[in-house]
């Protein structure tokens, strides 16, 4: 039976979200993710003599499989006439991928588009060094407000709050602690964020149609790298994004950890169901410590992961300014989040304490 002061706690929040006008109607109910749209050169996409897998539903596994069957004139075809099929092909060669996107995305010349969109609010991700060679990847999960237009200079023009910024401050921390260290960054806007703090923030289906999205994303990055481990990041709402895939996401995937979040969707670390280590901060000033740690009739995301009873690692962040400070220079949590991503993928967390420099031992909880 649920304490007085969980139960207490809950009928507050649903107070609260009943007074905001939040739960009524088909505003409550399970999460409904929505299939992407599909784009409308799909139909002669299929119709291609070699027989294209569909991008609905096909695997990662199985669109890679169809490319090492082409010849390098047939992939270099279909490249051509479908980018913005091939672009945003999970499983797809990362060079073909590279290249349709700069078709679609002309002013980044220079730059490796590994995602590219532009329909509705868009999606778009980025990769910041040799995704190729990489043995560490992090994929890096913006939060709610965060469109393809703002992805290089942020929401309202606040440059901290752009996730290739956040990004490229990440890469640029882990290469000066270790400059031959195999990694790449990776900004990804793949799934339509809510926009500021209106329904969509408050339920999941935003978050569990990011989560899929995620989840095959994932997939196709380990594929034919066996011995590749994934830190997978999320800022706010985007920790929600983590936590809905968190129990899919590949074995390879070795750290999640949530920044600024509002919930990952359950009430505990068990809850995630991974075997993956789960590291968590909330600054002081972080408006996001006000957010009720609830889920009521499917909305709200659970505990914050910030929370001790929660049971993630800490991160040190009790210097961050707000919301959006978590990658600046000069925040302890920034050299933090590179620690977990070059430190141990298997066995105790000493080596990442020891790096982050918060003067006390966390057992795994593995």
């Amino acid at each position: 039976m649920p304490s007085i002061a969980l139960t207490s706690r809950k009928a507050l929040a649903a107070t609260a979200l009943a007074g905001l006008g939040l739960i009524s109607g088909s505003l409550v109910g399970p999460a409904r993710p929505e299939p992407p749209v599909p784009p409308p050169s799909l139909p002669a996409w299929l119709a291609e003599p070699t027989k294209p897998p569909d991008p609905g539903t096909a695997t990662p596994a199985r669109i890679a499989g169809f490319f090492a069957h082409l010849t390098p004139a047939e992939a270099a075809g279909l490249t051509s006439r479908y980018p913005e099929i091939v672009g945003n092909l999970d499983g797809a060669p990362v060079h073909l991928r590279y290249t349709a996107n700069q078709t679609q995305r002309p002013a980044s010349a220079g730059r490796q588009t590994l995602v590219y969109d532009d329909r509705g609010d868009g999606r778009i991700a980025e990769v910041l060094g040799d995704l190729e060679t990489a043995t560490r990847v992090v994929v890096l999960v913006p939060g709610s407000d965060t469109e393809s237009p703002e992805f290089d200079t942020g929401h309202g023009g606040v440059q901290r709050r752009a996730i290739a910024w956040q990004a490229r401050q990440l890469f640029d921390e882990i290469h000066a602690t270790d400059p031959g260290a195999q990694v790449a960054v990776i900004a990804w806007l793949g799934y339509d964020s809510p926009e500021g703090l209106d329904i969509n923030a408050v339920r999941e289906d935003r978050a569990a149609a990011g989560a899929e999205s995620l989840r095959r994303f994932v997939d196709g990055l380990v594929l034919g790298h066996p011995d590749r481990s994934i830190t997978v990041i999320g800022h706010s709402y985007g920790s929600t994004v983590v936590g809905l895939a968190a129990p899919r996401l590949s074995e390879q995937v070795s750290d999640l950890v949530s920044v600024g979040g509002p919930g990952m969707g359950v009430g505990s670390r068990s809850d995630l169901h991974t075997s993956a280590r789960v590291w968590a901060c909330a600054a002081p000033g972080d408006w996001i410590r006000r957010v009720p740690g609830v889920r009521l009739l499917n909305l709200g995301h659970g505990r914050l992961p910030s929370e001790p009873d929660f049971g993630a690692h800490p991160l040190p962040c009790d210097d961050v300014d707000g919301h959006d400070g978590y990658f600046d220079a000069a925040a302890s949590a920034l050299p933090a989040m590179a620690a977990v991503v070059t430190g141990p993928t298997s066995g105790g967390t000493s080596a990442i304490q020891q790096a982050i420099s918060i003067g006390r031992t966390i057992e795994d909880p593995r």
